[in-house]
């Protein structure tokens, strides 16, 4: 593995930070209604409100909220159907739902749960309640869907916070971005399903490589595909992408088919027909760093389009490569 330390462009871009979280509220009570409302946005939540299930259905169609907070008890539609319909449709069947009752009894909590609920608020409640039910509801979902199904590593969001936390602090840290070089060739011989496998286990490689590392914690990342970050301390960049590239490569060796692996090489068709030859799979790790006596940035989207940058550079380079950013600043 080599490393180098060359000047960078940037062009990749984290997603842009999410806006206030949208809850809509539906009960037929004008009351209880206008007092969850107005908690809510307290709070700094925007609200929207349906008077019964129907009027929600019609609202879904135009708003995309967060979280619904539903009364059991409505005209036209009560809450369980409203569930029932949320969860039907592809494009609401995730929304997360606290579900408004003054039914007590574990028999009704069980056929709302059942329907889809998430949680319940049983009437009367309190604002301290109605705030923790909903933040910890939200938080929950977030989490939830943030993380990936695959590998089981957070994603964009997250990263994007991490990165912006680490700012804040004002301390040293490093971000890497780290993809599979080739990695196409193998989806395109042995198929996705064995790609990720290779996916899986560079997540693999890189959660073993961060815990031989030990303290400070290495915040692990997977953006997507073959995509993945982490962030740690400078000091540690080194020992990190050394120990992974040595893991991910003996565990890619054992993915190959033997003959394959035996060779150094896998046979790739092209349109023609064509027997193209594909080396075995390698990693390319671009790094930015935020060191006190040198580069400090102001913006997540620009550590990670400086080490999208140093990765193209490691990626002109033959086998596993590390390119690290050491600019002290932009017009270096």
């Amino acid at each position: 593995m080599s490393t180098a330390e060359p000047r960078p462009d940037t062009d990749f871009e984290l997603e842009a930070e999410e806006g206030p979280d949208l809850i809509l509220v539906v009960d037929d009570d004008q009351d209880i209604a206008s007092f969850v409302e107005f908690n809510l946005k307290v709070q700094g939540f925007e609200v929207i409100r349906a008077r019964d299930g129907q009027e929600a259905l019609e609202m879904m169609e135009t708003h995309r909220p967060g979280l619904a907070i539903v009364d059991w008890m409505m005209p036209r539609m009560d809450g369980v159907e409203l569930v029932r319909r949320l969860r039907a449709e592809p494009l609401t069947s995730a929304l997360p739902v606290i579900m408004l009752t003054a039914k007590s009894m574990t028999v009704d909590k069980v056929v709302g749960l059942t329907a889809g609920a998430d949680d319940y608020l049983v009437k009367p409640f309190d604002t301290a309640e109605l705030i923790a039910r909903v933040s910890t509801t939200l938080r929950r979902h977030k989490d939830a869907r943030e993380v990936s199904p695959l590998t089981g590593l957070p994603g964009n969001a997250r990263v994007r916070r991490e990165i912006s936390d680490r700012m804040r602090n004002g301390g040293e840290y490093s971000v890497g971005y780290i993809d599979i070089d080739r990695f196409k060739s193998v989806n395109d011989v042995y198929g996705f399903d064995r790609g990720d496998e290779f996916i899986i286990a560079l997540a693999r490689s890189l959660q073993r490589a961060s815990a031989k590392i030990g303290k400070p914690s290495i915040f692990l990342g997977h953006i997507g595909g073959d995509d993945f970050v982490f962030i740690c301390a400078p000091d540690q960049v080194l020992p990190l992408t050394k120990r992974t590239v040595t893991d991910f490569e003996k565990a890619a060796d054992e993915l190959y088919e033997p003959k394959d692996a035996r060779r150094g090489f896998i046979e790739v068709p092209d349109r023609r027909g064509n027997k193209q030859k594909a080396a075995l799979v390698t990693l390319s790790i671009g790094v930015a760093q935020a060191t006190v006596d040198g580069r400090r940035f102001a913006d997540p989207r620009v550590v990670i389009a400086v080490a999208s940058e140093m990765k193209k550079v490691a990626k002109s380079q033959p086998g596993s490569y590390v390119a690290i950013d050491r600019r002290r600043n932009d017009s270096e």
